[in-house]
């Protein structure tokens, strides 16, 4: 996350880092072999003036339209890709900020490529399911913002008539559960009221988010010990995950509503997600690095870092999966980053069943992502697809997610070729309790610039956002 080396030519060549001519057109103009934009990856340069991309240039773009005050080449073998952009983020602060903070989600976010994190309405207290609350957790992120910072809404039993509020205030969607959350203060949803929201989030125009487990399927694979991590998966199977997204598309077909479905885990459900898409239903939805990089056959008993909800399941799993993205029945990744103090987790050592459920990895998405997909055929313009496009434009993330003239000069320095071991000690969330500890992946962050600025982890320069567009200023 340090401020890229600049290597720029001599004072007084064309394109230079010497003292800024009247003359200069940009603040910054940013050479590289490779450029991943909409049209493809292309060498060029971005060029950048007041944090927006004003044009990128094509080699040979004559030497007196490419002057600016600062100049920087990329080494061989990097790239950019635009500014990533994370959809899924469990920051706990306030209220939990001891499980994780602004402070540090973002600064992980920053050192993982990130730009935007979008937060979500639990585990922190007050959970964002009012407008007060709201306003709460905007103040508690002054200041520590490494990255630009959005928030989803929560849809509960009983806040429908909060809805509306939220949605005004800018929140991107809101999040329900059709099973218990984990914590007391954030109700899943029945039939009924799910129902409810629904309708509510159609008038709107809202999207709704949904942990897609069914509690009844749940109830009925209920079981309490479970010294092994197969006892854990058999306690969470496939059908949970189908009885849920089937569950959700019948609301879909029934309200209209714009629905997601998060961290997809069982590919058993992708013919239902295709199917839906094929009706024209507006569904979309996502998975995690973990699900397309471990398989429940690699994962030991008494290893608590792997356990997430819905689990990580089988190697052919995994391959549906990677092979669901590559289809683009699932659209984008999110890392579902749920970090928290070591204790919750130890319990897990003899019972999985007690440990808390959550993988904190956002700094280590992109290269598991790519490490992941990149064996299958997956090159560096879907990577960017998945991790910043789509998810700006499905969300409706204003000026973010793609390097284009007019969008924000959020971008990445990314060396795709290098590869790396993780070591937790490294990592920059709260606690470096991690399952990649030890894992060799492909694919090195070098930089991370948000508006063209590179992001200093000593001087947080995010900005709140909201669904339409960034806001302009840094509070």
């Amino acid at each position: 996350m340090r401020p890229y080396e600049d290597t720029t030519a001599p004072a007084g060549s064309a394109g230079s880092a010497g003292p800024a001519t009247p003359t200069a057109p940009y603040d910054l103009l940013v050479r590289s072999q490779t450029l991943v934009t909409p049209d493809g990856a292309v060498p060029g340069a971005l060029a950048i003036r007041d944090g927006i991309i004003q044009a990128i240039l094509p080699p040979g773009t004559p030497a007196h339209l490419t002057r600016a005050k600062q100049v920087i080449t990329t080494a061989p073998g990097e790239v950019l890709l635009p500014g990533l952009i994370d959809a899924h983020i469990h920051v706990n602060e306030p209220g939990r900020t001891h499980w994780e903070g602004y402070a540090t989600a973002t600064r992980a976010a920053a050192a993982g490529g990130f730009t935007t994190i979008l937060d979500m309405p639990l585990n922190s207290l007050p959970p964002t399911t009012t407008l007060a609350n709201l306003e709460v957790k905007r103040a508690a992120s002054d200041t520590k913002r490494h990255t630009d910072v959005g928030f989803w809404g929560g849809a509960i039993p009983g806040n429908t008539k909060d809805l509306a509020d939220l949605h005004r205030a800018g929140v991107f969607g809101f999040k329900c559960f059709l099973a218990g959350s984990g914590v007391d203060e954030f109700g899943h949803l029945a039939e009924p009221d799910l129902l409810e929201a629904a309708q509510e989030l159609a008038r709107l125009g809202a999207q709704l988010i949904v942990h897609a487990e069914s509690q009844a399927v749940l109830e009925r694979h209920a079981i309490p010990t479970q010294p092994r991590y197969q006892d854990f998966l058999a306690s969470r199977p496939t059908e949970a995950e189908e009885a849920a997204v089937a569950q959700v598309i019948r609301v879909v077909r029934e309200t209209g509503v714009k629905a997601h479905i998060l961290h997809l885990s069982a590919a058993s459900a992708l013919p239902l997600i295709a199917a839906a898409k094929a009706e024209g239903l507006p569904l979309t939805a996502e998975t995690c690095p973990h699900y397309l990089t471990f398989s429940a056959e690699q994962i030991p008993d008494g290893a608590p870092e792997y356990k997430c909800c819905p689990p990580i399941r089988d190697e052919a799993n995994r391959r549906q999966l990677i092979q669901g993205l590559l289809d683009g029945i699932i659209d984008y990744v999110a890392s579902d980053h749920s970090p928290c103090e070591p204790s919750l987790k130890e319990p897990g050592r003899t019972d999985m069943a007690k440990a808390w459920g959550g993988i904190a990895s956002v700094q280590l998405m992109a290269p598991a992502v790519w490490t992941a997909t990149r064996e299958h055929g997956a090159g560096l313009s879907q990577l960017a697809t998945w991790l910043a496009a789509a998810p700006a434009r499905l969300l409706a993330i204003g000026g973010k997610g793609r390097l284009a003239p007019g969008n924000e000069a959020d971008f990445t320095v990314f060396a795709p070729d290098e590869t790396f071991t993780v070591v937790p000690g490294e990592l920059h969330h709260r606690w470096p309790i991690t399952p990649y500890a030890g894992r060799t992946l492909q694919g090195v962050v070098k930089a991370t610039y948000l508006r063209g600025t590179p992001i200093d982890p000593d001087h947080p320069a995010g900005r709140l956002l909201t669904r339409t567009a960034p806001s302009t200023s840094n509070s």
